[in-house]
């Protein structure tokens, strides 16, 4: 039987489906279909919106899914059972970046509001409902908290007197005029799964492979490969301009007095260690791509 995996819809799908293809597996999507095509016949998958993934894994529907903590969280605080869920993959990536998202209480810019708990008695808008229903009580503060079916934003101080919504940079929140109170929660991907899927070997194997390659793909974004050549006599120079993953791999050539130099640098160095490593007399640069760091 294979394994059934949801895919998020909506938001992550792009981004998703990128980083799958850089972990080796071509996921083809139909805009009138749900089920996606894997070049992996052991796979099945699903487009799913990420917040209803942590209940269809946890109710067995699916096998595994990938999904935000916040709304796993979400679900564990209403009928969700915590501990149903299993997360076999901490995967760093959201919609614009490489980095986590965050849940914000934002109120707008002239608003006499300075915290949390000036909102005593006031209406929050968001999607996140539970979570900021938690956020609020743990700090003793009662507030109306209602369901936004999106545009959020656009929600202050009309429709609401503040927001709790997620943003990577803030700047859609600054180009509606909104100000940061507090941070709710923050949230990255998550690759999770059942206990019933897990307790199958076959399945609990198949995905520990699909983290490992998942994982590797976000290590080697923004990394590139460089190898080079380099007189023995000149490899403390070139050495000391060079920054590494762990240490630079270094090769005897079929002239002992060269050696090859391999390592791997932030892609965003390139363009000026390159002419400096040949000013430090080292020849057949070569910059090459990096699709997986496997750690």
């Amino acid at each position: 039987m294979p394994l059934k995996l949801g895919l998020p819809k909506g938001s992550l799908q792009d981004a998703t489906i990128q980083l799958f293809a850089r972990a080796g597996f071509n996921v083809y999507v139909n805009a009138r279909s749900y089920f996606p095509i894997i070049d992996d016949p052991e796979i099945e998958c699903l487009l799913i919106r990420a917040q209803e993934m942590a209940r269809y894994v946890s109710d067995g529907v699916l096998d595994a899914g990938l999904t935000g903590q916040d709304w796993i969280a979400e679900h564990e605080l209403g009928d969700g059972t915590t501990g149903v869920l299993t997360s076999i993959a901490d995967l760093i990536y959201a919609k614009q970046s490489f980095g986590k998202v965050r849940w914000v209480l934002a109120v707008p810019e002239d608003s006499a509001i300075r915290s949390a708990a000036d909102l005593d008695g006031k209406t929050i808008a968001t999607e996140l409902v539970r979570v900021t229903r938690a956020y609020f009580a743990q700090r003793g503060v009662t507030v109306n908290v209602e369901f936004s079916w999106g545009a959020t934003e656009v929600k202050p101080p009309v429709l609401a007197d503040a927001i709790v919504e997620a943003t990577e940079t803030g700047s859609t929140l600054r180009a509606n005029r909104l100000r940061i109170l507090d941070t709710v929660m923050e949230s990255n991907t998550q690759l999770i799964a059942n206990h019933t899927a897990l307790a199958d070997t076959w399945k609990r194997t198949k995905l520990d492979n699909i983290a490992l390659l998942l994982k590797a793909a976000i290590e080697a974004h923004g990394r590139v490969g460089l190898m080079l050549n380099v007189r023995r006599a000149d490899l403390d120079g070139v050495l000391a301009l060079l920054p590494a993953l762990q240490r630079p791999t270094i090769s005897a050539l079929s002239d002992d007095q060269w050696v090859a130099v391999n390592t791997i640098i932030e892609e965003r160095t390139a363009r000026d260690l390159i002419p400096r490593l040949k000013g430090a007399k080292a020849q057949g640069i070569v910059e090459y791509p990096l699709n997986k760091i496997v750690l």
